[in-house]
């Protein structure tokens, strides 16, 4: 059986006390406990190799191994199977290492032997778990999350329990603590806890780092997730970003795990025995812990969380804007026929050129901003009438904003600029018809008849269709086309003078 080969540690040492201190084979074998014969073996192979002093310090373990012992193979002539391909297939059932290295010799035959396969994966598998310890900077990341065990308050009136969600946030480099209750992690309810939060700091970190909920991101995703609409206006007013955590690695919010942990052990579990019938009266007490936790002694650092803030982060620290952020609702909508859009049940008007158009709507607590390819095309009140409409006039067509401009009593003021007849000849037709927009086209032509044939000819044929109780447009031009305007009505002629007559009796035969 052929001796263990000696270390590359030993054989330089070897060759260096041989070669530099010219000592004896006994001695060197003495000093690096191997036998005399392994000395000699090792200068008889140097000498073979023509190697001297300056090529060993040159060359490494693996070089030196290959001119010494030329007949081993190279380990480089021996394939390393794929340890990430090895790692995927054994997700897969059925499947183990005894099968994956049977497939690593029909491709590589001079591969591996079984045990070292397994060697190469254990150990590749080891160095994948390393966990990296994270540097954080003063002012840099703000972590949050959610809870999952979650307190409860108690309906005064009816006793019910009603569970509610516990936010925590905490910044990297000082460990300071934020907490408070909230009906539900809904956006509104997110965001509203940001901000308070911010504010409980006075001040806005470099980013925030929340895990992949639906409130603030919409497609999670470990590469590109995509953050929710409202959450990106809320970071770009307070001027910080958003870095989510990739999708299941708790170990990229480890910050906000460990305060999670920490406010459950020393805020909700010294609530436990306390009942609160609401959540103002719950965050009331929450930042009176908040105080005893953030001023506890850290054993790691020697110094409370507030003292850090103090010192190293409060100044690091963004200053917050000027206003607060104002929870923005963003939906999206398609330009009906009719030039509005609905939302929220309530019709808004846009330019009409953008009939089917796909639109965002901006909603806030007041206004409504419709915005087509990111550049607003309308602003309005919002309105909570359902089934209502909100146009601007410059959005409709001119046609329509004609239209919706006639109104009766319009009309009837510019009907009677013309004469009394034609305002009662309009007030007629307009008050005939079952609505009054079914008269606004007849009026409109008998008012513009005064153009052709002079208002003082139109006065006089509306007098005359009113006498004849005539209600149409059409009367009106066919008096006026006919000249029937300047002939006296009938009952406007001269009356005859009394027939005499025997039969006739006068007034007097009765006095």
């Amino acid at each position: 059986m052929p001796a263990e080969r000696l270390s590359m540690r030993n054989t330089r040492e070897i060759l260096r006390q041989k070669w530099l201190l010219q000592r004896p084979h006994r001695a060197i074998a003495a000093s690096v406990g191997v036998s005399v014969g392994a000395v000699g073996l090792v200068v008889k192979r140097a000498r073979e190799a023509e190697l001297t002093w300056q090529d060993l310090e040159a060359l490494n373990d693996a070089e030196l191994e290959q001119r010494l012992y030329r007949s081993a193979p190279p380990r480089s002539q021996r394939p390393e199977p794929d340890c990430e391909w090895i790692h995927r297939e054994r997700h897969r059932p059925g499947v183990t290492l005894e099968l994956l290295h049977h497939e690593y010799l029909e491709q590589h035959p001079n591969g591996l032997r079984y045990t070292s396969f397994c060697d190469r994966y254990r150990k590749w598998l080891a160095r994948r778990g390393l966990v990296m310890r994270q540097v954080h900077l003063a002012g840099d990341k703000l972590f949050v999350d959610y809870s999952g065990k979650k307190p409860r308050i108690v309906d005064p009136d009816t006793g019910e329990v009603t569970e509610v969600e516990l936010f925590v946030a905490v910044l990297g480099a000082s460990n300071f603590t934020y907490a408070e209750v909230t009906r539900s992690q809904r956006g509104p309810d997110w965001i509203a806890s940001h901000v308070r939060a911010l504010e409980y700091f006075g001040g806005v970190p470099a980013a925030l780092v929340p895990d992949q909920l639906k409130a603030g991101v919409t497609r999670a995703c470990r590469y590109e997730p995509e953050v929710q609409r409202t959450y990106e206006d809320f970071a770009e007013h307070y001027g910080t970003t958003v870095v989510p955590a990739r999708p299941k690695r708790p170990r990229d919010k480890a910050k906000v795990e460990v305060a999670v942990q920490v406010a459950q052990r020393w805020i909700l579990a010294r609530m436990r025995n306390e009942v609160f019938h609401s959540l103002a009266a719950m965050n009331a007490r929450i930042r009176e812990l908040l105080v005893e936790l953030n001023g506890r002694t850290m054993r790691r650092y020697g110094k409370s969380r507030r003292e850090l803030f103090d010192e190293i982060e409060r100044a690091a620290l963004r200053p917050l804007p000027t206003t607060r952020f104002e929870y923005v609702q963003w939906v999206k909508a398609r330009v009906n026929i009719d030039y509005h859009v609905s939302i929220e049940g309530h019709l808004y008007s846009v330019p009409h050129r953008l009939v089917h158009e796909e639109v965002e709507a901006r909603l806030t607590s007041r206004s409504v901003e419709i915005l087509h390819q990111r550049k607003r095309v309308a602003l309005h009140v919002r309105s909570q009438v359902k089934g209502g409409f909100t146009t601007c006039p410059e959005h409709m067509p001119s046609s329509h904003r004609a239209h919706a401009e006639w109104t009766p009593s319009r009309i009837l003021s510019w009907a009677g600029k013309v004469g009394s007849a034609t305002r009662a000849l309009c007030e007629a037709i307009l008050s005939d018809r079952p609505h009054p927009e079914q008269g606004y086209r007849s009026c409109l032509g008998i008012l513009r008849l005064g153009k052709r044939y002079g208002e003082a000819r139109l006065e006089a044929a509306c007098a005359r269709a009113l006498r004849a109780r005539a209600r149409s447009y059409r009367h009106v031009e066919s008096i006026l086309k006919h000249g029937l305007d300047r002939v006296p009505s009938p009952d406007t002629e001269t009356p005859s003078r009394p027939v005499m007559h025997e039969n006739v009796r006068g007034r007097d035969f009765y006095n």
